[in-house]
């Protein structure tokens, strides 16, 4: 059975102007890649209403999962949600038990829950909150898309919070060989190994050490069998 394939779409002008650099779409791969999800496309838009409909749009319809980063805060363009809403065609409006979460935890800071920080309570009709253990404005789960915060540590906290609920397939396994040659002289002979075993993925990737040309090879696969039997191959090629 074929594991289940995840999207990310990370959201901000920030990522795009350079300003913020971007760790979300690296640790939710390596969690997806732990429960056996494949995440198999990524994309980052600006903070514009159409094209986060858009991309949304696209992402759920190809694949079982779409995760969002950015854009739920309490800004004038923390416009996700209303985002989220229209690519589903639903409501959003505050809601009622959003808006106890806030309420309560700004109570307790002691801080006043002033319209801006109401606008993190506003979720599209239908949508499950996504729990935030960090600072309790809620994510939440519209269909197959799961909306979260852009900072890292409410991220990773929204993460672990929808990850048990997901089915998931093997986990992914990887092993890897460091050879001391440029790729031009191991690709045919590593293609010719990777043609033989369509059911891994096999991947090389360079690197220049001490200027010198080197290749790290990786092979990939949910057959821990099948892992070995290549590997034992691709050593004898070039171990």
């Amino acid at each position: 059975m074929t594991n289940p394939t995840a999207a990310m779409l990370v959201i901000g002008d920030e990522i795009l102007s350079g300003r913020t650099r971007d760790s979300n779409m690296h640790y939710l791969a390596g969690e997806l890649t732990r429960i056996g999800i494949r995440l198999a496309e990524a994309r980052v838009v600006a903070d514009d209403h159409a094209a986060i409909v858009a991309a949304v749009n696209a992402l759920r319809a190809g694949h079982d999962h779409v995760f969002t980063s950015g854009g739920i805060g309490p800004t004038h363009d923390d416009i996700t949600a209303d985002a989220i809403a229209d690519a589903f065609g639903v409501a959003i409006d505050h809601r009622a038990d959003a808006l106890a979460l806030l309420q309560a935890h700004y109570d307790r800071s002691g801080l006043e829950f002033n319209a801006a920080r109401k606008r993190m309570a506003r979720i599209p009709d239908g949508a499950t909150l996504i729990d935030n253990p960090v600072s309790t404005a809620p994510g939440f789960t519209l269909g197959n898309v799961h909306v979260m915060a852009g900072v890292p540590n409410i991220f990773q906290a929204m993460v672990a919070s929808v990850l048990p609920k997901l089915t998931g397939g093997a986990p992914l396994l990887s092993q890897s060989l460091r050879v001391n040659r440029g790729e031009g002289e191991i690709a045919a002979g590593f293609g010719a190994l990777a043609a033989e075993f369509p059911d891994l993925s096999m991947g090389s990737y360079p690197f220049i050490q001490n200027g010198a040309h080197g290749t790290n090879l990786v092979i990939r696969g949910t057959d821990p069998a099948r892992l070995d039997t290549a590997m034992v191959r691709l050593v004898a090629l070039f171990g």
